[in-house]
């Protein structure tokens, strides 16, 4: 039996069979220039035929790279899965990305009783990373500090509210499409609209509330600020803020999520009141779910998956690449009419 017979295959196999030096099969590996196409497609046959993958280990010490990016989402898990939909869509899409590109991907989550600086210093201390995703951090997350002060490349999956010039970043554009969620209740006739808003330490948050304000005065209505109930984009926060919107006489509901939506929503079928006859109710994100409450969410639809794919997009073209120059992208977002606003659905 061949003494090489229990062991991995590894470099000096190759090149012995190719008929090659070790260094030329490590030049065909990590797609280094210097080998003729004769050659490197001899190797690579080689390589094929003995199924053989090289060791990330050496391979990351030769190309200073590990292949695997962090998804840092500073939440603890039950926040995070609370919804089965939007982080685990999010994360869909990074996965595709990194999966199509050979890259693997490591996720960071808050955990409980541990706090913001230890969390941190976990993240910091890694050397697994060749870059970063961060979603929904708050606007003063340290990490972002961290990062653009050692130059670790990331996206960011929110608009950043400071360092514009700096930072790359996948978002869609909050203040209008609130804008548009708030101005289709006022042609309804809606007068006393109330908001329940998300996370007010992330942009998305506050840019929704802009967007409300702004419709509302653009239509000539009173920004009441007692009509506007902080939440964290929960069905929790949704729940309690329409049990004080309720006595408070409001007309209609702006959600900030369809979570916070669907909160909302259990609030009103506990107190008999009809939706949308008495009390209208927007949502955002249009998740699966929004279609299968009753009644039927209208919602702001976001391209929950095609945010995550492209800042993954972005971020290994700025590893692989050396991209500087940041790159910021707003996605299309889309009002989709269904019967919780008291409007015929005249679109998906």
């Amino acid at each position: 039996m061949p003494a090489n017979s229990h062991r991995p295959t590894n470099l000096e196999d190759i090149a012995a069979k190719a008929g090659v030096s070790r260094s030329t099969v490590s030049r065909v590996i990590n797609n280094e220039p210097y080998v003729s196409e004769k050659t490197r497609q001899r190797v690579l046959t080689v390589i094929e035929q003995e199924g053989f993958a090289p060791n990330p280990a050496a391979r990351a010490l030769v190309t200073q790279r590990t292949q695997v990016i962090g998804v840092v989402i500073p939440h603890v898990p039950i926040v995070v899965f609370e919804d089965a939909y939007y982080f685990p869509i999010l994360l869909q899409g990074v996965a595709r990305i990194t999966h199509e590109r050979d890259y693997a991907m490591l996720l960071w989550l808050g955990q409980a009783g541990e706090n913001s600086d230890q969390f941190y210093t976990r993240i910091v201390r890694n050397r697994l990373m060749d870059g970063v995703i961060i979603a929904s951090a708050a606007s003063n997350d340290p990490l972002i500090d961290h990062f653009l002060e050692t130059g670790t490349p990331f996206v960011m999956v929110e608009c950043p509210q400071r360092d514009w010039d700096r930072i790359s970043y996948v978002t869609v554009d909050n203040i209008a499409a609130a804008y548009t969620a708030v101005s289709h209740l006022i042609a309804l006739g809606r007068r006393r609209i109330a908001h329940i808003t998300g996370n007010l330490a992330i942009s998305d948050g506050r840019d929704r509330v802009e967007g409300y304000k702004r419709a509302l005065r653009d239509a000539g209505l009173p920004v009441d600020e007692s009509l506007i109930v902080q939440g964290n984009f929960a069905h929790r926060s949704g729940y309690a803020g329409m049990k004080i919107l309720l006595e408070r006489k409001v007309d209609a509901v702006f959600a900030s999520s369809d979570i916070t939506a669907r909160g909302a929503l259990q609030a009103l079928h506990e107190a008999q009141v009809r939706v949308p006859d008495d009390i209208a109710l927007v949502g955002f994100d249009d998740l699966p779910t929004a279609a299968q409450v009753m009644p039927p969410l209208t919602t702001i639809h976001q391209p929950i998956e095609e945010k995550g794919a492209l800042a993954t997009s972005i971020l290994l073209d700025m590893i692989e690449n050396g991209l500087e120059a940041p790159q910021q992208v707003l996605l299309p977002t889309e009002l989709i009419v269904r019967k919780s606003c008291g409007a015929a659905a005249t679109l998906r």
